[in-house]
């Protein structure tokens, strides 16, 4: 049709009643915006639904025969009441500080290497490979070799074998996350230090370690808990001892170990006690993780 001879424009699209009505399509995206929502959602409360029962089970089973003396007594025979886990408590901190004092340093110097001196060289992409094999090599196959190792060497089982053998496990965390929280520090900080004439060794130790200091510090964090509940090891190189013992060089009692022992037994005194080292083991190692957590956290903070 035309008007006068003149093409008539071709009709608007009909307008929206109110400029607050959805657009044409919109509540279908909101739908399914929602949906996976829900998704994912219910997924992180399946994720999380295991970890809040065993927790709960746990502390439910534990909590009865948490006292002092589980803290600060011996074991006792079946039968007799009372007793606790002082020597495994004490036994498990001795380990933990002996593969803490072996792995940190040579998780921390590897991992330098690997961020600051060595980087794409062959000998660099080996350490990266066997770092990443090691930390999914069984924890038993790392005892069985430890005690090839050491305990067939020395004659007999010690906490110094056990603590190489957890040093052995958490070696490969610690070199892994030190590289990578090395390479996150700016460049421009090594520039700026290095254009003051300060030496590349001075550069990297009270620069660029200093900088990453509370991510390296989480994951030593991280590697700590691993090893607290690593049983199979232990069952190979400290074994167990149920008196007090300070040395070494001989058998020491641990909570791993000292929950599997009590865990297998059939006495109703020794599975109570299991479950209350349990429930001290696995609050601990969550607490160990929640404060790599904050201290991670807080670092991520300060950065920005």
């Amino acid at each position: 049709m035309s008007v006068n001879g003149h093409p008539s424009a071709s009709p608007d699209p009909p307008a929206r009643s109110s400029l607050l009505e959805p657009a044409p399509g919109e509540r279908w995206r909101l739908l399914r915006s929602r949906i996976w929502t829900g998704v994912c959602v219910a997924c992180a409360g399946i994720v999380l639904l295991p970890l809040f029962s065993i927790l709960l089970y746990v502390i439910t089973r534990g909590v009865s025969g948490l006292s002092t003396s589980f803290f600060t007594h011996l074991p006792v025979p079946v039968g007799e009441p009372g007793g606790g886990m002082g020597n495994a408590v004490v036994g498990s901190v001795i380990i933990i500080g002996l593969a803490s004092a072996i792995g940190l340093p040579i998780g921390i110097l590897a991992g330098v290497y690997l961020s600051e001196v060595g980087r794409r060289g062959r000998l660099a992409n080996a350490i990266r490979f066997m770092a990443d094999v090691l930390s999914g090599l069984p924890s038993i196959t790392i005892g069985v070799f430890v005690y090839a190792l050491m305990v067939v060497t020395m004659h007999r089982f010690s906490a110094l074998a056990g603590g190489v053998a957890l040093s052995i496990v958490m070696i490969p965390t610690i070199t892994r996350t030190t590289e990578e929280l090395l390479r996150l520090v700016p460049g421009h900080l090594r520039e700026a230090s290095l254009a003051l004439g300060v030496p590349a060794w001075r550069t990297t130790v009270f620069v660029v370690l200093r900088t990453a200091a509370p991510g390296i510090a989480t994951g030593v964090m991280l590697a700590v808990a691993r090893i607290s509940g690593e049983t199979a090891p232990l069952l190979f190189t400290a074994f167990n001892n149920r008196f007090w013992s300070f040395a070494i060089d001989r058998p020491m009692a641990s909570m791993p170990v000292q929950i599997l022992t009590y865990a297998t037994s059939p006495y109703k005194e020794w599975q109570d006690q299991a479950w209350t080292g349990a429930m001290v083991l696995v609050v601990l190692i969550l607490f160990l993780n929640l404060a790599a957590r904050v201290i991670a956290a807080r670092s991520m903070g300060a950065a920005r």
